[in-house]
């Protein structure tokens, strides 16, 4: 996918939301071992690629999503990270998403240079029962980030974060069922309950996918395919567009920047409009084969 930069792959289990890990299961599809973690070579750099003009491929103003087939505070990265944090510098102009299980390592994993944080980086901690969110979302308040949020995904258990939203610290809430193996249940209420607190809050809310195996009103659908998943959670109505998030963007080095051909547009196709992410969404990547619209 276009928004997501991985410049490491395989991780190492951590917590309950582990247990049936989408990565270790694609992984085995394809013969390989999720908990072998090495350095994705060809792609490290990607968000100073360049086209044949000259131009970066990731464009100013889009949110790239880091290291979704590893942590990017991983203990067994600690030696690429710096070179990671490097080239994050490099691009002010782009918003990068980070999302942790491992709060309690960041303060000593930020580069020198960080003082209370850099405006391009989106920092959000894994919620995924009422366990971690109280062991994490402290650590996440502790944090010098200039922006922050929760990913409650996999959702394995009731959350609630009403006591923690009065510190206008978390400014967004991703929530979505689980996949592939295991496929622990996520119940309907649960989701309504947190998408109440957020709204009560003005915090922007996204219930992305039901999961696998979803529960309302007494029974349990079984939705192995995930664009259903994603449909359902649409339909559900449970999103809600909350206070802005202000990301302070800088011109990256290069000539022109912020004219019509660096400037990012979101493009949403067909399938789009009925898709559980779009709220948060960056966007399709325009790849020709449904027609959309620019936004």
């Amino acid at each position: 996918m276009h928004d997501i930069w991985n410049p490491w792959h395989g991780c190492v289990k951590k917590s309950e939301g582990c247990q049936n890990c989408y990565m270790y299961f694609l992984d085995k599809q394809r013969n390989q071992d999720g908990r072998r973690i090495y350095k994705v070579k060809n792609n490290f750099d990607y968000p100073l690629q360049k086209d044949k003009s000259g131009r970066y491929k990731v464009k100013s103003g889009e949110q790239i999503r880091v290291c979704m087939t590893s942590d990017f505070f991983l203990e067994e990265a600690d030696e690429w990270r710096p070179e990671a944090w490097k080239i994050m510098k490099k691009r002010p102009d782009v918003i990068f998403f980070l999302l942790t299980k491992r709060p309690e390592r960041v303060a000593e994993c930020l580069p020198p240079d960080w003082h209370d944080g850099w405006e391009n980086i989106f920092f959000n901690v894994t919620c995924e029962n009422q366990k971690r969110a109280d062991e994490r979302i402290p650590l996440l308040f502790k944090l010098p980030f200039k922006h922050k949020g929760i990913m409650v995904a996999p959702f394995v258990g009731p959350v609630s974060i009403k006591n923690y939203l009065p510190a206008e610290q978390i400014e967004q809430v991703i929530a979505g069922g689980e996949n592939y193996d295991g496929s622990r249940p996520l119940a309907y209420d649960w989701v309504k309950s947190l998408y109440a607190e957020c709204v009560g809050a003005d915090v922007t809310f996204c219930f992305i996918e039901t999961g696998t195996n979803f529960m309302k009103d007494g029974k349990t659908y079984h939705m192995p395919d995930k664009g259903l998943q994603s449909r359902m959670a649409y339909k559900s109505g449970l999103q809600h567009r909350g206070r802005p998030i202000d990301f302070k963007l800088q011109p990256a080095v290069q000539s022109s920047l912020f004219e019509d051909d660096d400037a990012y547009r979101k493009y949403f196709g067909v399938r789009c409009q009925t898709c559980g992410s779009r709220l948060i969404c960056n966007g399709c990547s325009d790849c020709g084969q449904c027609e959309g619209k620019y936004e």
